[in-house]
């Protein structure tokens, strides 16, 4: 008996080669300012970081307000996933199916995103957003070929809400638009987005795998555990980095963000 090809591959597949594409053509779609014709791969990097994230967190934002029971009890987002203990999706079948699509979509652009940098950026340069990717790729994963916890990952793309900013902010700083009132706005939109759609989201996430360790597979939770402890002293030492170069801020520290 043949083996069943997931679909959920042929969807991370396709996402991988759909921003693929969008990245070679992006040069063409925004052409790099001269302040960044020396850097043009990561122009095209970030512009493409940028159209995942404005999707994603859209898509986000838009499967959750789409549960009608507006009041669920605590275990909702994450049995939605796994199954009420008669294995009955929480939100309902419809609703399951249509948020599944959503997530095989940052598995392809997390390693579109990974073999960009790892063929164009000096290790030492990237190890660190290689290894957030790495990470996020094997959560992601479970969700994409189990089936399960589509809920707890759809809450998890919440945070690339604050990325549309952190990735504008890029582009700002490449364009050599520092010293502006818009790189100004977006800073103070970015960290505000950081606290309420990144650092609130993850600890959401910590409390809920606490809440129902005993009701996670002992291999899914050990997972989604070293996932949280690797992911959020990451985010709060971002923070860190973006409160002191955006608020207190050297000229050296400026010229090191548009080097790298």
């Amino acid at each position: 008996m043949p083996m069943a090809f997931s679909p959920g591959l042929l969807l991370v597949a396709g996402s991988f080669a759909a921003f693929r594409l969008l990245n070679r053509g992006l040069e063409r779609l925004v052409p790099p300012p001269p302040s960044a014709r020396r850097n043009r791969w990561k122009w095209r990097n970030i512009w493409t970081s940028l159209a995942h994230s404005v999707l994603s967190g859209g898509g986000a934002l838009a499967g959750g307000s789409s549960v009608p029971d507006t009041s669920p009890p605590s275990h909702v987002v994450g049995s939605d996933v796994s199954g009420t203990p008669d294995n009955r999706p929480i939100l309902g079948k419809g609703q399951w199916l249509l948020s599944v699509p959503r997530h095989p979509q940052p598995g392809g652009y997390f390693l579109e995103d990974f073999v960009d940098m790892l063929c164009n950026q000096k290790l030492h340069q990237s190890w660190e957003l290689l290894f957030h990717h790495s990470v996020v790729i094997v959560c992601f994963g479970i969700a994409v070929l189990l089936h399960q916890y589509v809920g707890f990952a759809l809450v998890a793309l919440l945070v690339e809400i604050n990325s549309i900013f952190l990735h504008l902010r890029q582009i700002l700083l490449m364009a050599n638009l520092v010293h502006t009132a818009c790189y100004r706005l977006n800073s103070i939109i970015n960290l505000g987005t950081y606290v309420v759609f990144r650092i609130a989201t993850l600890a959401w996430m910590t409390r809920w795998l606490f809440l129902n360790r005993e009701n996670v597979p002992p291999a899914t939770y050990a997972v989604g555990t070293v996932g949280m402890a690797i992911m959020t002293p990451m985010n709060i030492i971002l923070f860190y980095r973006l409160l002191r170069s955006d608020f207190f801020k050297s000229s050296r520290d400026v010229q090191r963000e548009k080097q790298q």
